[in-house]
């Protein structure tokens, strides 16, 4: 007889004062002898998932503290601000330069040792910058930052083809649009909080220690993926055999496989992604006129002064945090009921063409807070398409999604490197109209390429793992 039966006995159906206690013993009795579902616990893969979050978020952290700690840096060490630029400019190459050459050799190494090799270089870079000043002094100072920038750079390039790669053998394909704009929602995060940190850090201390010191947490998320990572679900110890069975042949061997030079030129050529690639490098001129322009036009055309200026050129960063999540979502969802080739494209057909029309709209709006309300809207349009653009990639190159979104994204920084020289000198004359008459133009390029791309057709290669159509 269990104690619950036991102890049911001795107890009278009268309610009497003692009896009452009883009772209550006896149902925490019962209670307590009753089996307990098991806690249920976050997935594997979203562990691993939220180290990519965080590494994205930190590299854009880094590349987002340097300009804000020019403010010091520039009368202390005797630089002007056409060095801080090209320092700036040295960053954006090394970066532009790996990220093929990133997602290939992450293929080959693993994401494991992969992220492992660019996070220590990355965190040397950022460390450097502030200890070089205490070794060295003018053209040799400003040459040895100039090459921490170019390897802090190179050292960022493949984290999102790799991140691609992890997603692609840790995800069905039904959440790769989701964990892409998820992803970049953290990257417009990071840097937003880049500005008030550092400029924190630097007002009670000074520009070295507000570098050394956001650099230490980072050093822990490199160690702690060291230890805790692993290349495929199918190694990972602590996998369920339900995970592995959801995520099928992916989990063995999709992220493990080596990139031939066979499939190297069939990437190389397809067609579908190099239309993609040139539709990013034309999505790409906005997010760069965005990102980097905003707080430039509104002090030089809506004439804002720095402190009014800088609080709203924050504000397009948030709204495009908010939009690159809500994108990837949509995504996903839109992919899974209509197909990856319709259901993907249909979020660029939409969005693309708004942002167009929202940049005409922040040119001719009368009222300076309703451009930048336009500005804000039309960031958020732009950041939509990060995870499709991305999730696309990812089917185009299926196991060797790092390799081919290391294209993809090569294609956007071209697109940065070019609107950088195209807005500087256009804003110089203050012809800010034709700076965004351009960005229209881009958007519907880019949007149109859409109607070309086929993220469904087969590649060269046999090993083919796609969301259901329809």
């Amino acid at each position: 007889m269990s104690p619950c039966g036991a102890l049911s006995r001795r107890i009278r159906w009268r309610p009497r004062p003692r009896e009452r206690d009883a009772r209550r013993v006896s149902a925490a009795v019962c209670k307590a002898a009753s089996p307990r579902p098991p806690l249920t616990r976050p997935r594997v893969c979203w562990r691993i998932f939220l180290f990519l979050f965080v590494f994205g978020m930190v590299a854009y952290f880094q590349a987002r503290s340097i300009p804000i700690a020019s403010v010091q840096m520039m009368p202390q060490l005797g630089l002007s601000q056409v060095q801080i630029g090209w320092l700036e400019t040295a960053l954006i190459i090394g970066y532009t330069a790996l990220q093929f050459p990133g997602g290939v050799l992450g293929q080959r190494l693993g994401a494991r040792a992969m992220f492992v090799v660019i996070g220590l270089i990355a965190f040397g870079a950022t460390v450097a910058t502030p200890l070089l000043p205490l070794v060295l002094t003018g053209t040799a100072l400003f040459g040895a930052l100039l090459l921490a920038q170019l390897l802090l750079g190179a050292a960022q390039g493949p984290i999102f083809p790799v991140s691609a790669g992890v997603f692609a053998a840790w995800f069905v394909p039904e959440k790769w649009a989701l964990v892409q704009g998820v992803q970049s929602m953290g990257l417009q995060l990071g840097a937003a909080l880049a500005a008030p940190l550092i400029a924190l850090l630097m007002t009670a201390f000074d520009w070295q220690r507000a570098l050394l010191w956001t650099s230490v947490p980072v050093l822990a998320a490199i160690l702690w993926w060291a230890y805790y990572a692993r290349n495929t679900p199918a190694e990972h110890p602590a996998v369920s055999e339900r995970e592995l069975s959801e995520l099928g042949t992916g989990a063995q061997g999709l992220a493990a496989e080596r990139l031939t030079w066979r499939r190297l030129a069939a990437l190389l050529s397809n067609r579908d992604l190099l239309v993609l690639t040139v539709s990013y490098v034309c999505m790409n001129y906005v997010f760069y006129l965005l990102a980097n322009w905003c707080f430039v036009y509104l002090v030089q055309e809506r004439h804002f002064n720095h402190i009014e200026g800088g609080w709203l050129a924050g504000t397009p960063p948030l709204a495009a945090a908010v939009g690159a999540g809500v994108g990837g979502h949509l995504a996903g969802r839109l992919a899974l009921r209509f197909g990856v080739r319709r259901g993907l494209r249909l979020v660029p057909l939409l969005s693309l063409p708004a942002a167009a029309l929202l940049q005409f709209l922040t040119v001719h709006a009368a009222n300076a807070y309703l451009a930048v309300a336009a500005l804000a809207a039309c960031y958020f349009c732009v950041e939509m398409n990060e995870g499709p653009y991305w999730a696309a990639g990812m089917h185009i190159g299926r196991s060797d999604a790092m390799a081919a979104t290391g294209i993809l994204n090569t294609g956007g920084n071209l697109g940065g490197i070019i609107a950088t020289p195209i807005v500087a000198y256009l804003s110089s004359q203050h012809a800010w109209g034709s700076v965004f008459t351009l960005g229209v133009a881009a958007a519907l390029v880019s949007a149109v390429a859409w109607l070309v791309v086929d993220p469904e057709r087969l590649p060269a290669h046999p090993r083919v793992r796609s969301a259901p159509s329809g």
